[in-house]
């Protein structure tokens, strides 16, 4: 018995391939978008405009040595910077950064005169001192859960207390003897505040220092375990702490890393005048952090990287030689800092916004 024909299945053309449909979790985002994600995009580019304005109002600016004094004056600012903005991505910032490079520098000179020691020695014992000051800054954050503020203000009230009173109990001065003439200091300015040749252009040793550090800083943030405990303390501390981040850790070696940053800067600030005035250092902490948040680092934590510091250090150094090159009243260099870091702080509202945009 024969059954109805069975229909043969039609054999069409396959449809043409077209796009794959997307969504919003797997679309890839533009590359501006994904270029104004990075932090240091902003300054980067506020840097190279802050260069072109002044190489086109300050001629002096065209000169190599010129140059050299202005990334000198940069790096100054950016190798306590660097640290500055670590301590801000891990939701912390100190306030006592600019007078504990002070009493670093005192440390080391009284210590090495008054006891008539090899000065290699009192640059040893200004670095237990200044990890010490951040050590303490950190176990008093952890212990008693009060804020970075709170802690650092006090830290920097005592300092420049100490700083004052102890130069002046010990010297009868305000400021510390030359250590010029003692046995290791030449070795210790080669270190610290030498300048080598390059093409004519006398360099300073510390603008060397400051883009090693930057590059090492970069490194631990971006390729180590270390950094990405950085990230996620500064982002929310509890998450990190039930993750496994070792929280306590974290914060306090911070702090140390801002201690061994005042250290080395206080070093070159000895080696460089042979002495140390005992109430310097008030203010430069306001420096300090607005150079890294101008870089791109958040005062709320868990945002920020290393090179963008590093360009904010180089607009305030830039700025601030650029002001006497141009021949300008120099009483608007804080008015200059002012906007700067008004404006960073708008661009980079600007830049997160955009960037998490879908």
């Amino acid at each position: 018995m024969g059954g109805a024909p069975q229909a043969e299945p039609a054999v069409g053309t396959p449809p043409a391939p077209g796009p794959k449909g997307t969504d919003g979790r797997t679309a890839r985002r533009p590359l501006v978008r994904r270029l104004l994600a990075r932090p240091e995009v902003g300054v980067f580019l506020g840097a190279v405009a802050v260069y072109l304005f002044f190489l086109a109002t300050a001629p002096p600016v065209r000169d190599g040595s010129s140059l050299a004094n202005i990334l000198y004056q940069s790096s100054t600012i950016g190798i306590m910077a660097l640290p500055v903005a670590l301590l801000m991505i891990g939701g912390e910032f100190d306030l006592s950064a600019g007078v504990a490079v002070i009493s670093s520098a005192l440390t080391a000179a009284m210590l090495s005169y008054q006891l008539t020691l090899n000065v290699w020695t009192g640059v040893v014992l200004a670095l237990v001192l200044s990890l010490a000051v951040g050590l303490f800054n950190g176990w008093l954050l952890i212990r008693t859960g009060l804020p970075s503020f709170l802690v650092t203000l006090g830290t920097f009230l005592i300092l420049q207390g100490v700083n004052l009173a102890v130069t002046r109990l010990v010297t009868g001065d305000v400021a510390t003897d030359d250590i010029s003439d003692m046995d290791g200091f030449d070795r210790a300015r080669a270190v610290f505040a030498s300048s080598f040749d390059v093409g004519g252009v006398q360099v300073k040793i510390t603008v060397v220092w400051w883009l090693l550090f930057a590059a090492l800083a970069t490194w631990v943030l971006l390729r180590t375990r270390y950094g990405n405990w950085i990230y996620a303390v500064g982002g929310d501390r509890e998450s990190a702490r039930a993750v496994g981040v070792p929280v306590t850790f974290t914060k306090i070696s911070l702090f140390m890393l801002v201690g061994f940053g005042a250290w080395f800067v206080g070093m070159h600030q000895l080696f460089s005048f042979n002495t140390v005035q005992s109430g310097e250092g008030v203010g430069q902490e306001l420096i300090y952090i607005a150079a890294a948040v101008i870089g791109g680092c958040l005062l709320t934590g868990g945002y920020g990287s290393a090179i963008g510091p590093v360009f904010g250090a180089f607009m305030f150094g830039m700025v601030q030689q650029g002001i006497v090159y141009a021949g300008w009243n120099p009483d608007w260099f804080k008015a200059f800092l002012g906007v700067m870091l008004l404006g960073a702080v708008l661009i980079n509202l600007w830049v997160q916004r955009t960037a998490t945009r879908r």
